[in-house]
């Protein structure tokens, strides 16, 4: 997510272990700037560890992923699409130091076939100003929909309004994020 590429969809071909960090990040680190509310449809790659390597696919070599030309993760790291929410999430963006290298830490074991998502950690978020919580409201359908309380643009995801208000949103700027009871 270090820059404006088609979407990729990174995936899993064996399991990934909990709590594997993969990076460090490399590039200008702005996680969701291109995030929206659906999907999109995209080129695959995938990740796996102790199998034969079909195209564009990465393996687990002395704990660390790797693609089939050997590749670290430094080179397809920043493919890795964000979370819309924390239901799709499997990785969790984590630094060291505040200010210091960025990580993408596995939050739980990733199992095949499940695609690789991320969003910041609390700290993470906190330290880049991104908005840590999102407050659902309900439209006319019942359903759950997000708000900036700045545009009021809405959003379908909460990581999608987040990312709205950090770098998208012209009246937030300069201004802490309005939590849903301001």
């Amino acid at each position: 997510q270090t820059s404006r590429a088609p979407a990729i969809s990174v995936s899993a071909e064996s399991c990934i272990p909990a709590g594997l960090r993969l990076g460090p990040v490399p590039g200008t680190f702005k996680l969701g700037k291109y995030l929206s509310d659906r999907k999109e449809p995209g080129p695959k790659k995938k990740v796996f560890s102790y199998a034969v390597p079909p195209v564009f696919q990465v393996r687990m070599v002395r704990g660390e992923l790797v693609d089939e030309a050997g590749s670290s993760a430094l080179e397809w790291i920043g493919l890795i699409r964000a979370a819309r929410n924390s239901q799709e999430q499997t990785l969790e963006a984590v630094a060291d130091l505040p200010g210091g290298q960025i990580f993408y830490r596995a939050l739980r074991d990733v199992q095949p076939g499940e695609e690789l998502t991320v969003w910041y950690s609390n700290p993470l978020a906190q330290w880049f100003d991104i908005p840590v919580t999102a407050t659902p409201t309900h439209d006319e359908k019942g359903e759950e929909r997000y708000i900036c309380w700045y545009c009021w643009r809405t959003f379908k995801y909460p990581n999608s309004l987040k990312a709205h208000v950090h770098f998208h949103c012209a009246l937030s700027h300069g201004r802490p994020f309005l939590h849903h009871d301001h």
